[in-house]
């Protein structure tokens, strides 16, 4: 299993849920070779991981390709280290990645593998050259597509990387109906070839079933919480906009804004243009532990994203016990039965339901209770199951 990111190394969701997969199939007695960069490995040594009593062999790959990185973000970062070292990651991105396809095929080519899994654009050139050197068959797995990223603005090089490997593979995993309706529509691969299989969601932070008996922090204003990476698909922007409306109507509800990316700069100037530095708290990325407490203390989570392919922060907010408000552009709407869903672009429609929610403490309390149950079937074991079931169907005799 070839993938970019893997907690605790790790910027966003695409991590969490390659842990929770992993961890997920080895319950389901699946042994797993994960091949992950690394930017610090001198040796491409083997770990390995124990989540209770399963195990699983770790490669780390020396490269400096880290998660959701564009051509200029690794200029920059590569810009940073000694010309000698340059040429062993690679001067730029697609000599980074090939750098980091060559390597691991390298490295696992002893490896006797049934079945080769690769995530996202970055490691599709790796699994078509392992699925090829094993004669076994590939399964891509798609977090996130380049139009997702981008608003259908993509890179063109990116897409063709995707484009490959969706071609090459001879299954598919998409993470939402969603997203396969954007595979099938936008890269031209055949229906029948894509299986959808929802994220799951985590059992350390799966209080489903005494999510009712949470205490809430006690306040004196209302908190709406965005958690997410600053970037263009996460749809930040329309997260400040909202807070302008509720603003309007109720000035001391405090909007908190936890995570990172390239849009912070826009963000605290469209804060002051919207004159909302009173009511806006921005905290760079946070821990999971300060995530946990965040969503606990919420009244109410936003996730206003453009195109998001499905959104485990909008899991995550549920299983702590906080109402959401999640975009219609999203997979995670899919599986969620008691929340608000609206277009992303409907800023005032999204303020709407943040004051229904801040304003009618029954229905908030509703939220609450009921949300959870859309848990209830999504656990990574269950969800890991239905991938295994992808690689069966792979093995069987034709």
């Amino acid at each position: 299993m070839f993938g970019w990111e893997y907690p605790p190394l790790h910027l966003g969701g695409l991590g969490v849920a390659c842990q929770g997969l992993v961890q997920g199939l080895l319950k389901t007695g699946v042994q797993v070779t994960l091949v992950l960069p690394h930017p610090h490995t001198q040796s491409q040594e083997h770990d390995v991981i124990s989540p209770k009593e399963h195990t699983t062999h770790t490669v780390r790959v020396q490269s400096m390709l880290g998660p959701y990185m564009n051509h200029d973000q690794y200029f920059r970062t590569i810009s940073a280290v000694s010309k000698e070292m340059q040429q062993v990651y690679g001067h730029d991105l697609p000599e980074a990645v090939m750098h980091f396809t060559e390597t691991s095929v390298d490295l696992t080519k002893d490896v006797e593998a049934d079945v080769v899994h690769c995530h996202d654009w970055m490691t599709y050139g790796a699994g078509a050259r392992a699925a090829k050197h094993h004669n076994k068959p590939l399964v891509a797995h798609i977090h996130a597509t380049e139009l997702d990223r981008t608003n259908f603005s993509p890179n063109q090089w990116i897409y063709d990387q995707e484009r490959m490997g969706f071609e090459a593979a001879d299954r598919v995993i998409a993470v939402s109906q969603y997203t396969k309706n954007i595979l099938v529509e936008h890269y031209g691969i055949a229906a029948e070839k894509i299986h959808v299989v929802h994220n799951g969601s985590s059992e350390d932070h799966l209080p489903h079933n005494r999510v009712t008996s949470i205490t809430r922090t006690k306040k004196q204003e209302p908190m709406v919480l965005f958690l997410g990476r600053l970037t263009l698909q996460k749809g930040p922007i329309q997260f400040l906009e909202m807070a302008k409306h509720v603003h309007q109507h109720r000035a001391e509800v405090q909007f908190v804004v936890a995570g990172e990316g390239n849009m912070l700069g826009e963000m605290i100037h469209k804060t002051k243009e919207l004159a909302l530095e009173k009511n806006v708290t921005f905290l760079g990325k946070v821990t999971s532990k300060e995530a946990r407490k965040l969503y606990r203390t919420a009244d109410c989570f936003v996730m206003p994203s453009l195109s998001e392919p499905f959104g485990l922060v909008a899991l995550e907010a549920i299983s702590h016990g906080t109402p959401v408000v999640i975009s219609k552009q999203s997979g995670v709407s899919e599986v969620v039965g008691h929340g608000f869903k609206v277009d992303f672009w409907d800023t005032a429609k999204m303020a709407d339901c943040v004051l229904t929610i801040l304003r009618e403490t029954p229905l908030a309390q509703q939220l609450r209770s009921e949300a959870p149950r859309s848990l209830a079937y999504l656990r990574w074991e269950h969800q890991a199951g239905h991938v295994r079931s992808v690689y069966q169907d792979l093995l069987k005799p034709r």
